[in-house]
């Protein structure tokens, strides 16, 4: 995984599956049966997420790293 975005990852007993949020990117979200098939996902949804903002002229936030309330 080559993004440098903050993920939070969490296992969902709702959805019996790992969830994971980028907050830095508002509404990206991902999910897997295992932790190593969300993060995978996360990656694709990055990408689809950044993709769509250019083709719509919106700001992409910058990756911060570590997030203060995280």
């Amino acid at each position: 995984m080559n993004s440098k975005y903050e993920l939070i990852i969490y296992w969902s007993e709702e959805d019996n599956r790992f969830i994971v949020e980028v907050p830095e990117l508002p509404g990206c979200m991902a999910d897997g049966a295992s932790q190593s098939e969300a993060l995978a996902n996360a990656q694709i949804v990055i990408e689809q997420w950044i993709d769509t903002a250019k083709e719509l002229n919106r700001e992409i936030p910058k990756a911060k790293g570590k997030l203060m309330y995280a």
